[in-house]
């Protein structure tokens, strides 16, 4: 009985070190990645047309601090402004239309137009329309929740052509105000902090080598016209990752900056925004349940099982391999809380709690994939 508990114990141990590696490694190279994580280059008179295209549907309680940090922008003489709305039912169009009365900016403003035909998602479909209408030689794509610094815009074009990109993402400092937000929000910049290679993304060709956020993105005109740009694919829940893809599969480049300073947002507000936020698209990030389930093991495996050996009596070796991992992930997440100038204390501790949660969300969002549950906003997915 000896010899079982023996070997029982030391395949614990084994399996307690692997999930403490991958938090280690994975630790290390989130500390890579920040030191190789692109900044926006300083602010200069940019001459280009920028067409900055923001599609809305019921935001009357989030655009008006948007639209307004757009107007003011600075150091871009030649801006224009296309604003689609996809049909809402609240008061976004006439605060908007109050918003833009007596604008310097050209501001053009899309109402009762047709809607998503089938096997589109709405949102790709307003930002296909209206990049037919804008004549920037500079598109960037924003969504109605995020508030601009002055000089956002004249940066991250000038970032796009100084580092001779196709595509930049300017990541937005993301705000968690809320339990439920703290508890996920920040795994979004964590993940592909410790996960994507980017130095390595942005030169690949590989379409899946890819990281990006829709909710501010510059892309050169000429490249998302020749490859397709939102039209390539879509189908495609994660719009911003799939335009990336489009982008690589034409011989592109382009890859997500720190945007800390030059955007804010606020994704979601409570737990229900949330839950329907994350489970609308996660299923989406494999296509694969299979493939959707290996990834939690993965996570499970180095981010759970080291903090709960860590704690258990079983074996002193056990204990500190396990108290191993979970201070690696603990130090990497507060290292990238504080790049990104997110919550620190003491949300960092509960890594463990959050990963719990992105399985959770994740395992759902198949759950109402596969019973065709899928909804945004009121509009049914493809």
């Amino acid at each position: 009985m000896g010899h079982v508990t023996r070997l029982f114990t030391l395949l614990l141990l084994r399996i307690v070190q692997l999930g403490s590696a991958i938090a280690v490694l994975s630790a290390v190279h989130s500390l890579i990645n920040l030191k190789l994580l692109r900044k926006p280059v300083s602010e200069k008179v940019i001459n280009e047309k920028i067409s900055v295209l923001l599609p809305v549907l019921n935001e009357a309680d989030r655009i008006a601090p948007t639209l307004q940090s757009l107007l003011n922008q600075k150091m871009v003489p030649n801006l224009e402004i296309i604003i689609r709305d996809d049909g809402s039912t609240d008061q976004t169009v006439s605060l908007i239309k109050h918003l833009i009365q007596n604008s310097p900016i050209t501001v053009e403003l899309i109402v009762d137009d047709q809607s998503a035909p089938e096997g589109w998602v709405s949102k790709s479909w307003s930002c296909y329309q209206m990049s037919k209408m804008a004549v920037g030689s500079v598109l960037v794509f924003t969504d109605a929740d995020v508030k601009f610094a002055p000089t956002a815009l004249a940066q991250s074009v000038a970032t796009l052509r100084d580092a001779e990109l196709d595509l930049i993402s300017p990541y937005p400092k993301q705000v968690a105000i809320s339990w439920s937000e703290r508890l996920i929000q920040p795994l979004l910049q964590w993940s592909w902090l410790s996960f994507l290679p980017l130095r390595i993304a942005e030169k690949s060709k590989n379409p899946n080598l890819v990281a990006s956020n829709g909710q501010f993105i510059v892309v050169d005109a000429t490249k998302y016209r020749v490859s397709g740009g939102h039209s390539a694919y879509p189908d495609a829940v994660l719009d911003d990752i799939a335009l990336l893809r489009a982008i690589k599969n034409n011989s592109g480049r382009g890859n997500v900056i720190d945007g800390t300073n030059l955007a804010t947002t606020r994704m979601y507000r409570n737990v229900t925004e949330l839950t329907n936020g994350y489970t609308k698209s996660l299923w989406s990030v494999t296509n694969n349940r299979f493939q959707s389930r290996l990834i939690s093991i993965f996570f499970l495996l180095g981010y759970v099982l080291p903090p709960l050996a860590a704690l258990s009596r079983l074996n002193p070796r056990i204990q500190r391999a396990g108290a191993v991992g979970y201070l690696a992930a603990v130090l990497s997440r507060l290292l990238i809380a504080r790049r990104t100038k997110s919550a620190e204390f003491p949300d960092v501790m509960t890594h463990p709690i959050s990963i719990l949660g992105l399985v959770g969300l994740t395992e759902l969002s198949w759950y109402r994939r596969v019973r065709k549950k899928l909804t945004w906003r009121g509009k049914k997915l493809p």
